[in-house]
């Protein structure tokens, strides 16, 4: 269930993923206080649509590629406003050459109080992502498995803010890994947003993940499921999935707005579509 980056940059389950982290971050902006992003798989920020890599599958015409030139409505254009404007700024000569990764998207949506931390195991992608930071006081970009970050790098001194847990799904297992950290993570940080991003290809595993959340006894746990393709039983990527633990309360009305314009712009007809599932409602 590998799910390498650069070959992905850009495409359906990117746009969902990142639309999400930019309404949390925008939340969070509400108020004058500081708050951190940590990014534990952080990538290497902004990727090359020009790339053999991203060439090869082409995923990007089918996912950010079919957002240009829509008309999602008023309301839904304003809450998107944000996302595309951080799209464009790194297309300053107009079109899509280039798609801006998650620590990317994060250091441009910040205020001069906020800051990041973008944590990349691979050490190629490591030196790649502190060479885009180099010289950023705002920006701390950390060489670690992500995974441990859960552990060692909660809770921030700022006491708000924002992870982002957004594995390559490169081995098996991820699920598991995915559930412990989190709840491992939770324990340290009861107050902290945590945005969990998962692939819809392993049914079974989505299922077992749900359920695992559902039992967990964190509180308040939202499930985004997005799919652009009805059940392929294949090697197919037919949707992707995002929970959110500690939502806020303006969360769900806004993409109640959002998912449907991206459904309409990148989804198959014949797809399930979008839901929004409460796996907890109320603090445990």
């Amino acid at each position: 269930m590998n799910y390498r980056h650069a070959y992905h940059a850009g495409n359906f389950a990117d746009v969902v993923k990142h639309v999400v982290l930019v309404r949390l971050i925008e939340y969070l902006k509400r108020k004058d206080k500081p708050f951190r992003v940590i990014d534990t798989h952080a990538g290497i920020g902004l990727y090359d649509l020009s790339s053999t890599e991203a060439q090869k599958t082409g995923e990007w015409r089918d996912g950010i590629g079919r957002l240009a030139g829509i008309d999602p409505g008023i309301q839904a254009t304003v809450l998107l406003g944000p996302y595309l404007e951080a799209v464009n700024s790194c297309n300053p000569d107009g079109g899509i050459g280039f798609y801006p990764g998650s620590p990317w998207l994060a250091r441009h949506l910040l205020r001069k109080q906020d800051r990041l931390t973008a944590i990349e195991l691979h050490p190629q992608d490591a030196v790649r992502l502190k060479g885009r930071f180099e010289g950023d006081f705002q920006t701390r970009v950390i060489e670690l498995d992500g995974w441990l970050a859960l552990g060692a790098h909660l809770p921030p001194k700022e006491k708000r803010g924002l992870v982002l847990v957004d594995p390559p799904f490169e081995q098996e297992g991820e699920f598991d890994r995915l559930a412990a950290g989190v709840e491992k993570a939770y324990k340290r940080w009861p107050i902290g947003i945590y945005a969990l991003w998962y692939p819809i290809k392993d049914r079974r595993g989505v299922a077992d993940f749900r359920s695992r959340l559902t039992a967990s006894g964190i509180g308040r746990v939202l499930d985004i499921v997005f799919e652009v393709r009805p059940d392929s039983s294949s090697e197919r990527l037919d949707g992707t999935g995002m929970v959110v633990i500690n939502p806020p309360f303006t969360l769900e009305q806004e993409l109640r707005l959002i998912l449907p314009a991206l459904q309409a712009a990148m989804a198959e007809p014949a797809a399930t579509g979008w839901r929004l599932d409460w796996l907890v409602r109320e603090d445990s």
